[in-house]
């Protein structure tokens, strides 16, 4: 398949094996900020139990020419090497993804979900709380699929090492410079010094990822509206958008859809009723040795880190309607678990 191009049916033939395809037509098509959406609608000749559309998602060109960002990449590599071994229903069934490392030009071929699921809400209205109950288990479901798998760091993702934290500082560090700047008064001196410490203390903090035990494959974009819920109400979740996964702390997910996008008096609300849901979960899907107090650690720790997206958000160019908010919301969960305690 040629990148910007639609597949042909003889593509889609060969791919979904049900049935040959006639014709394949562009039904709809949107941009987000990253990539390009279009909605397929095959034909048929003949009788087939071959799907009727299919989602091909592709990257937007500009983001395809930085060399800074390889969200095309990973989220290739993520259907190609993690989703064939997490269980059906999981993530979209995907037909194909592919990468061109000469042009950086990649497309992922999906199921299409469009009449049986939907995000949550139309955002940023957070969901119900019976929503958030389903999602919150989907995220136990899909962190206990690889949960001390030992593929991690060895055939599947990088495993952290000195050299990459080392790394990740120095990026963050030259990257909090622009923002600061960027901010100018509008970042308090109480809050630049957070920032100053924690940048100081990111060496020893980020020990935590060296740990043996109990890390899994990580989204790191875990808002609700990256979820799709079944229109029929069940818990039938999809998992979708994995262009930033790698192995982490599961708490990563979480502080990032519950730190990072709920205004305090909510957060203050659902957050340990849903990190009590999510740890019941996990040990029914079969997770061992995690207390319940080692989540509330990690998920402090991780709500500290959280700190640091709106530097990544800003200096990647994601728009400040976003990336403000999240300032001010992670700045409020920061204080409420004493995060300035770890540092």
């Amino acid at each position: 398949m040629i990148e910007k191009a639609l597949p042909s049916a003889d593509d889609l033939t060969r791919l979904l094996g049900a049935g040959r395809v006639a014709d394949v037509v562009v039904e709809s098509a949107r941009d987000t900020i990253l990539s390009h959406i279009v909605r397929l609608r095959l034909t048929y000749k003949g009788p087939s139990d071959g799907p009727t559309t299919l989602i091909l998602k592709t990257g937007q060109p500009a983001r395809n020419r930085d060399l800074t960002w390889n969200g095309g990449r990973q989220e290739v590599a993520f259907y190609n090497q993690v989703a064939p071994s997490l269980p059906t229903g999981v993530v979209p069934r995907c037909h194909e993804a592919a990468w061109n490392e000469t042009t950086r030009d990649w497309h992922i071929l999906l199921e299409d979900l469009t009449d049986t699921h939907a995000i949550p809400t139309a955002w940023p209205l957070p969901p119900s709380n019976e929503q958030c109950e389903v999602i919150i288990d989907a995220w136990a479901r899909f962190h206990a699929a690889w949960w001390d798998d030992s593929r991690l760091g060895m055939s599947i993702g990088n495993r952290p090492d000195q050299g990459a934290m080392d790394g990740y500082i120095r990026d963050l560090t030259a990257r909090f410079g622009r923002f600061a700047d960027l901010l100018g008064d509008r970042l308090t001196p109480e809050r630049l010094r957070r920032y100053e410490r924690l940048l100081t203390e990111g060496p020893r903090l980020l020990g935590r990822t060296h740990r043996p035990r109990h890390r899994t494959i990580v989204h790191r974009d875990a808002h609700v509206w990256n979820c799709f819920l079944p229109r029929d109400g069940g818990s039938d979740v999809r998992l979708f958008d994995w262009d930033g996964w790698r192995i982490g702390l599961a708490s990563s997910d979480l502080a990032y859809m519950m730190a990072t996008h709920w205004y305090p008096e909510r957060r203050r609300r659902l957050e340990r009723p849903l990190l009590d849901r999510y740890h019941a979960t996990l040990l029914a899907q079969g997770v061992r040795g995690y207390g319940r107090a080692a989540l509330d650690d990690d998920y402090r720790w991780s709500a500290l880190w959280q700190i640091t997206t709106p530097i990544w958000q800003a200096t990647y160019d994601i728009p400040p309607g976003i990336w403000w908010n999240h300032l001010e919301r992670t700045m409020a969960a920061f204080e409420d678990l004493g995060c300035a305690d770890l540092l």
